[in-house]
């Protein structure tokens, strides 16, 4: 069974930094569009940033030169680095990926494999 773990969240000040990780079982990373959502308790899910297969990456302006999304092929694991965090990045964290050829246009909330999220809280 396809399985994705996140983990890495937790609690920080603004201008801090946090790790997540996303943890893929039965397929490998390397070869899907993944990406990383968030969802803050009175908004809708938004995308954060995402990684094809072939390694392109694209942001949300909002994240732009603050955060990095990464794939550990020896892992198998998607990470998010997070930098210089602001209180309007607390959110529930979510991974999710796609098999999809080319770049990662579109992430199905009911047919693509998500976890189960990792909760951000930035405080300032």
């Amino acid at each position: 069974q396809v399985q994705l773990t996140e983990s890495g969240g937790g609690s920080v000040q603004a201008g801090g930094s946090l790790t997540l990780s996303c943890a893929a079982s039965r397929f490998p990373v390397s070869n899907y569009c993944m990406a990383w959502f968030r969802q803050a308790s009175t908004e809708a899910r938004e995308r954060v940033a995402s990684i094809s297969g072939e390694g392109s990456e694209t942001y949300a302006d909002s994240v732009k030169g603050r955060f990095t999304i990464s794939k550990d092929r020896a892992k198998n694991t998607l990470h998010l680095q997070m930098n210089s965090l602001k209180v309007e990045d607390t959110g529930m964290y979510y991974c999710v990926a796609r098999w999809q050829l080319g770049a990662c246009t579109y992430f199905n909330p009911t047919t693509d494999f998500w976890g189960q999220g990792t909760q951000v809280a930035v405080s300032s």
